[in-house]
């Protein structure tokens, strides 16, 4: 989850000029364990809040700018969002990060290169040294087109970075741990790699979105695709907007989450400093939609073939691992040396009802299928390309009955495909004749 929230939300701004005056600052009934119940309730295992944005902003109390909460009325100048985060999500379980915009339109160094990258290491070490272990550092790299001429240290951040906090994910356009997929519509590439070349990547460029957004099966660099988009029109809550609908949150599931990516859902706290109720309502029928679709397996009551498996019987890597609850390091592998016309085949005489197909490849060992096949009673529903940790396919003729359900490798890379999971999933939301 993200959270977009600082001075924007007050001014109905979706980019500040940094000239506002920090008193209008003063979300009366912020609750950070509101925030965290909601988090939780969605299934949502990571929140990210905006430290600072383009306004410069600051939610906490940086001793390196008058610009923060500090000079607000809220708790009087004594408060700390980043703080009330940490301390409602640590103890539940949920991982915290923090965005930190390089853009700063307040802050009088930007454009004074040596100045203003100094300025922005020291609140980093601030951020990465007052509120404990962070799970992800976000980086954008975006800056308006009359913005200064203005060179960003990003080798110096990320090695700061990687000191104090050795564990740390630090996303951008060019990673190095989680790289952006290129748009903010939340959806990856048909085709999506983990794998990239990093040297063929740089922030702030428009020119390399496409090819962020399907990795590169040649790429050297191992650097998942993160889709950030919001459950809104805008990234700061505005009191005109309304939530996306129900169907639209679940075709950015399938297109980000189905598609081998992390889904990066902004939810954005409103004028109170509380997710305003119609947001909280729309992602507990997103959480619902979910658990509904997924939580039945009509592939579990199928028998099973596949073309070979290694080791024979009982070796440990027979079909059945495709449908036990270890999606990460038990699968399926044919046998060595087989080289193509890899196959697993489910069948139930009573025949099955489903809509949505399910494959997950043993990702802890790589990401290795590049084409792969899927046919219902010998007919073909499915031609796809990369699999990964996750490819749902919610088929566009609708609902589909049959007795067998046939996937087939086509082509993989980096030896034999391993494929952890599998489900065949009834998807009651999927309407494809109606467009929803």
């Amino acid at each position: 989850m993200f959270l977009h929230f600082g001075v924007n939300t007050f001014t109905g701004l979706e980019r500040g000029t940094g000239h506002e005056n920090p008193a209008i600052f003063n979300p009366v009934a912020l609750d950070a364990s509101q925030w965290v119940s909601v988090a939780e309730d969605a299934g949502i295992s990571l929140m990210i809040l905006t430290a600072k944005h383009h306004d410069g902003f600051c939610l906490w109390p940086s001793k390196y700018t008058d610009h923060s909460v500090e000079r607000s009325p809220w708790k009087n100048g004594h408060g700390d969002v980043v703080q009330e985060l940490v301390n409602a999500a640590k103890p539940r379980g949920i991982d915290v990060g923090l965005y930190l915009s390089p853009w700063d339109r307040h802050d009088r160094r930007y454009g004074l290169e040596k100045p203003y990258n100094e300025y922005y290491l020291a609140q980093l070490q601030e951020l990465l040294s007052r509120y404990g272990s962070l799970r992800e550092i976000w980086f954008d790299g975006y800056k308006g087109e009359h913005a200064p001429n203005m060179s960003y240290y990003f080798t110096d951040w990320f090695s700061m970075v990687k000191e104090l906090q050795s564990s740390i994910n630090i996303f951008s356009d060019a990673g190095p741990d989680v790289r952006w997929v290129g748009n903010e519509a939340g959806f990856a590439g048909k085709t999506c790699w983990s794998t990239i070349n990093r040297t063929s990547l740089s922030i702030g460029n428009a020119s390399i979105e496409d090819y962020l957004n399907k990795g590169d099966p040649k790429g050297t660099d191992w650097l998942p695709a993160e889709c950030d988009v919001s459950i809104r029109k805008g990234w700061f809550w505005h009191s005109s907007e309304s939530p996306k609908k129900l169907s639209q949150l679940l075709e950015i599931y399938y297109n980000s989450v189905g598609r081998n990516a992390v889904l990066l859902l902004n939810v954005p706290p409103n004028l109170t400093g509380l997710i305003s109720e119609v947001d909280v309502q729309r992602l507990r029928e997103f959480r619902i939609a979910i658990d509904t679709i997924f939580s039945t397996n009509v592939a579990k009551k199928c028998s099973i073939k596949v073309s070979s498996q290694r080791g024979g019987t009982g070796g440990g890597f027979g079909p059945e691992n495709v449908l036990d609850s270890d999606h990460l390091w038990t699968y399926w592998a044919p046998r060595d040396g087989d080289k193509e016309d890899h196959w697993i085949e489910f069948r139930a005489d009573e025949g099955m009802r489903f809509n949505v197909i399910r494959i997950q490849e043993a990702i802890g060992l790589g990401q290795r299928i590049k084409r792969h096949e899927i046919c219902v009673d010998g007919k073909i529903v499915v031609n796809g390309t990369t699999v990964g940790h996750k490819r749902l396919h919610r088929l566009e003729e609708g609902v589909v009955h049959g007795q067998t359900v046939r996937i087939r490798i086509k082509e993989s890379r980096g030896g034999l495909p391993l494929i952890s999971s599998i489900g065949l999933h009834f998807d009651p939301y999927w309407h494809p004749d109606k467009g929803v």
